[in-house]
């Protein structure tokens, strides 16, 4: 199926990011179609570490959404 070619120098940050999340919640709706990139494992394995050791923590999803939406875009 051919790609259709969107206006993206026509569309705003907003329409962006929608266009974006409609893409994502497509392809999050069937995970078990998408396979992991390898270095995906070892990421993971340093986040744990990273969480473990206290150097990081886990966020809820909703709220780490949340606050990303409001910080000022970067250009």
């Amino acid at each position: 199926m051919p790609i259709p070619v969107l206006p993206l120098n026509e569309m705003s940050v907003e329409e962006k990011l929608q266009t974006m999340e409609t893409i994502w919640a497509s392809l999050s709706a069937n995970p078990d179609t998408i396979e992991s990139p390898a270095w995906h494992e070892e990421e993971n394995r340093v986040r744990e570490a990273r969480v473990a050791s206290g150097e990081a923590r886990f966020v809820d999803w909703e709220k780490a959404n949340e606050e990303i939406r409001h910080q000022p875009l970067r250009g």
